[in-house]
């Protein structure tokens, strides 16, 4: 099968139609387009609680199996990455693992804490002018950049 797709969609392409999906939304169903909430309703489906919101549910599907078909389907020669090369190239596999798995538990503790997801928060709540997600949003872009600048330092530029 040929290539179809780029390495990466440009920003200036994927920003706009981002953009316009969430106005479109909040247009058509006053609601946000967040990735954590659609996880959360996909638990509450499926563990039958009351409440959930369908639509979202088929969202969650939906990312993996774009994912999926994307990387598989409509690439050839895909290869499955971790994502995390540069990470392994400075540290052995043993300080990766726990140091991914600390992230990770570290970020979905702050979703649940602030009541969404860093991109939720940053392109859904900033649009609503939440207060709350501006400050989110802050914190954690605030952080990100001290973060970069620590491991930078730590690796001797490696990172």
């Amino acid at each position: 099968m040929f290539d179809l797709l780029p390495d990466r969609l440009p920003w200036f392409v994927g920003g706009p139609i981002l953009g316009l999906l969430i106005v479109g939304l909040f247009v058509l169903a006053n609601q946000p387009l967040g990735a954590s909430g659609a996880y959360v309703q996909t638990t509450g489906f499926l563990r039958r609680r009351d409440g959930v919101v369908i639509w979202r549910v088929w969202y969650f599907v939906g990312m993996f199996l774009g994912g999926l078909l994307v990387t598989q389907v409509l690439r050839s020669g895909s290869e499955i990455r971790t994502g995390y090369d540069a990470l392994t190239n400075v540290f052995p596999l043993a300080v990766v693992v726990p140091m991914v798995f600390g992230g990770a538990t570290l970020l979905g503790y702050g979703a649940a804490l602030a009541g969404g997801c860093t991109s939720g928060h940053g392109m859904c709540g900033t649009a609503q002018r939440s207060p709350a997600s501006l400050a989110v949003t802050a914190t954690f872009m605030t952080t990100a950049i001290i973060t970069t600048f620590v491991l930078r330092i730590l690796t001797g530029g490696d990172l």
